[in-house]
């Protein structure tokens, strides 16, 4: 999903950071640049997981490339989602960034003609070997930029998925048991509402809200269904079982008190400030958070895999994308190259991200040993059900708007699930 999302660093700072660093020769392969000087745009904080690590590979970059200058800018999370087309076809493209996965966004910008080909070079350079056969799911795209099979478009040096932090010091202050089961989960926020406390951190702006609703659904799905929505490999009803219980159950949740009317209008930013601040017991959401809260956090916390089912939201991390008018390709294939790395997948795994090529046993951390620990669980079992904005361009901005119905109760679970029906088909593309 949006990746979306997401993350802290979402506000478009713009850091113009000029490093100087190496240079290894190699050449520009179909563009003109001059070989020492590598445009990177990337949207993580520096104190995300990925930010530390990422840090740590321009370093590295700098020991091997002498003399290359890295001209380095954050952008925010929604500034890259609303600009790249058009960024990206022009003169002023990156060499390298980050761009969000999936069939709405990086499978457009493939079937537009907007990314360089990485085939060739995640077998030369055994990317390909390094990611497992879900993560590397969202590194292929067709002809018709559906995710799953065809070329290399963008390579994920992490991963990702959903789960349930909880506060483990307001459960003891409440007296509540910490759950296991789903329905231990619902009795404890009944408990949390019976005391005046709004269980779940939400944010109906963002992509928050409509992960809980798709959650819920998956509690009632299987990977076929999942194969269906994301992958059109069959026809995706929308009003079946699993989609109806998930908007009728998110609803119902509303109407209990789990999630509050008024975070109709809250940012993820804040949904995720207010954990940080012990102000919500529960949030639910993604790795993305982990590192963060790690440093933020001044309580007792932990987390857990949504529980009694199987599948929940996630897939290999962020793409690397390499824009066809990039000037400096080589460059930009050696920096992924370094984020490949152990060194660099350790770095990683121990500042609470989720590492695709670490050394387990180079995993010191006790809670990133449970993140990771959970992630190769959610893996094993074929678990990744990715993102519900995933499957058809604009998908997004109709999942915030309509969700955000049924949390003021502008509409009902039927209506709510017609407009997404009438969205989905409309975009998706012919087989």
């Amino acid at each position: 999903m949006l990746t979306a999302r997401r993350r802290g660093a979402a506000t478009a700072v713009v850091l113009a950071g000029s490093l100087l660093l190496a240079a290894c020769g190699g050449s520009d392969e179909g563009g003109s640049g001059d070989g020492r000087t590598l445009r990177l745009w990337h949207y993580e904080g520096p104190n995300s997981a990925m930010g530390v690590a990422w840090n740590a590979a321009i370093e590295e970059f700098e020991k091997t490339h002498p003399g290359v200058k890295v001209e380095y800018e954050e952008k925010g999370f929604e500034q890259i989602q609303k600009t790249a087309p058009m960024v990206l076809n022009s003169s002023d493209a990156p060499d390298l960034m980050e761009y969000n996965k999936g069939n709405a966004t990086a499978g457009q910008l493939s079937k537009q003609g907007l990314l360089t080909d990485l085939t060739g070079e995640a077998t030369k350079r055994g990317w390909d070997k390094k990611l497992s056969a879900g993560v590397r799911t969202t590194s292929l795209y067709d002809t018709n930029g559906v995710m799953g099979t065809g070329k290399w478009y963008g390579v994920p040096n992490y991963a990702e998925y959903t789960m349930v932090f909880y506060n483990k010091d307001l459960f003891a202050e409440h007296n509540i048991a910490e759950p296991k089961t789903f329905d231990e989960l619902t009795a404890a926020m009944d408990k949390f509402v019976e005391a005046g406390v709004t269980p779940l951190a939400n944010a109906g702006a963002e992509y928050m809200a409509q992960q809980y609703l798709y959650q819920l659904a998956l509690t009632k799905a299987d990977r076929s269904w999942v194969d269906a929505y994301e992958l059109y490999k069959g026809k995706a009803d929308l009003h079946d079982e699993a989609w109806t219980y998930g908007a009728t159950t998110f609803a119902d949740w509303v109407k209990k008190g789990y999630i509050s009317k008024t975070s109709t209008s809250t940012k993820a930013e804040d949904a995720g400030v207010s954990f940080i601040q012990g102000k919500a017991p529960i949030l639910f959401s993604g790795s993305w958070w982990f590192g963060r809260f790690q440093e933020e956090a001044k309580f007792d916390w932990d987390s857990m895999l949504w529980p009694d089912t199987n599948l929940t939201l996630g897939s290999g991390g962020n793409l690397w994308v390499v824009p066809k008018n990039a000037k400096n390709k080589e460059l930009a294939y050696d920096f992924i190259d370094i984020t490949m790395s152990e060194k660099i997948q350790n770095l990683l795994g121990n500042n609470g991200g989720v590492p695709v090529a670490a050394d387990a046993d180079a995993i010191t951390d006790p809670k990133s040993k449970t993140l990771i620990e959970n992630f190769n669980a959610l893996s094993d079992r074929d678990g990744l059900a990715f993102y519900p904005d995933w499957p058809v361009t604009g998908f997004y901005d109709v999942l915030v708007s309509e969700t955000q119905k049924l949390i003021t109760g502008s509409a009902d679970p039927d209506a709510y699930l017609d407009a997404l029906q009438e969205a989905y088909d409309k975009g998706v593309p012919e087989r």
